[in-house]
């Protein structure tokens, strides 16, 4: 089971800025639960998400153990080797679109260039030995009117499989995912790619994360991101943030299936407590 917890996800539209020693803080509380990995911060325009303008310096007040990665988000490759270029970065993500409207709103790029990005950012990561997760943003519809479909889904797997790519993230970007195309599309994807780990990036309403989580995991899926409390959204989708699948809920719903964790409660029930003081 790999759980991946995003604070970055959670900071990135506050406006209010989060002091840096709070940031690294709170992640070095992340780091003593047991999460498979820690999406902990962006390198992208300091203009377009100034709340993370200070990752690397961040990621300098990391006490890290080995034991849980650090993900980092970039939007081109100029970011990507800034990235790259400090120690402790086991993974980038970068959001690939399947609306070309939100592509362009979240990296100033067209689809077709973002796929050139993307070749090119898998190259730096393999030089660097690093892995790249390509999250497929607007996976279940978007906002803008911009066609979507299963098939869309499968094309665009397809073609990231084919250069290499080993993790891709189906993101909820905006809330849409219904239970019938998520259990569709983890159930072909997973089969048709076996070498692939496909993950979960939901965004959900209150009251509606128990269905995604629940049609995801029983079609296979074993990789989710989340968030405490369910802070966060995305900034660059609409006016409306949809905030991210609580960590207290995902853990909840792995418990009754019985599915183990890894998680230390204890550390988790501190990491809670200081997110108050975080996410005010």
């Amino acid at each position: 089971m790999t759980i991946v917890e995003c604070p970055r996800d959670a900071m990135q539209g506050i406006h209010q800025h989060i002091p840096t020693k709070i940031k690294a803080a709170y992640i070095n509380k992340l780091l003593r639960v047991g999460f498979d990995t820690i999406d902990f911060g962006s390198f992208v325009s300091p203009r377009a998400v100034p709340q993370l303008s200070d990752t690397a310096q961040v990621l300098e007040m990391l006490e890290l153990d080995g034991k849980t990665k650090l993900l980092a988000i970039v939007a081109n490759a100029r970011g990507a080797k800034d990235a790259l270029a400090l120690q402790g970065i086991d993974y980038l993500g970068y959001p690939f679109s399947l609306s070309e409207t939100f592509q362009r709103r979240n990296t100033n790029r067209g689809m077709d260039a973002a796929w050139v990005d993307v070749q090119e950012i898998h190259s730096l990561c393999q030089a660097k030995g690093a892995s790249l997760v390509v999250y497929l943003s607007m996976g279940f519809g978007n906002p803008y009117g911009d066609p979507w479909n299963v098939a869309l889904v499968e094309y665009w797997a397809d073609r990231f499989c084919s250069v290499g790519i080993n993790t891709i993230s189906l993101a909820d970007t905006v809330g849409k995912a219904v239970p019938a195309d998520v259990r569709y599309l983890f159930d072909q994807l997973i089969a048709r790619f076996p070498t692939t780990v496909f993950g979960a990036h939901f965004h959900a309403r209150p009251g509606r994360w128990r269905e995604k989580i629940d049609a995801a995991y029983l079609a296979g899926c074993r990789r989710f991101d989340s968030t405490i409390k369910g802070f966060g959204g995305c900034p660059f989708a609409e006016d409306e943030l949809v905030g991210n699948i609580a960590t207290e809920n995902l853990l909840m719903y792995l418990n009754d299936h019985e599915q183990p964790t890894g998680i230390d409660t204890k550390a988790l029930g501190e990491a809670v407590l200081l997110s108050t003081k975080v996410f005010l």
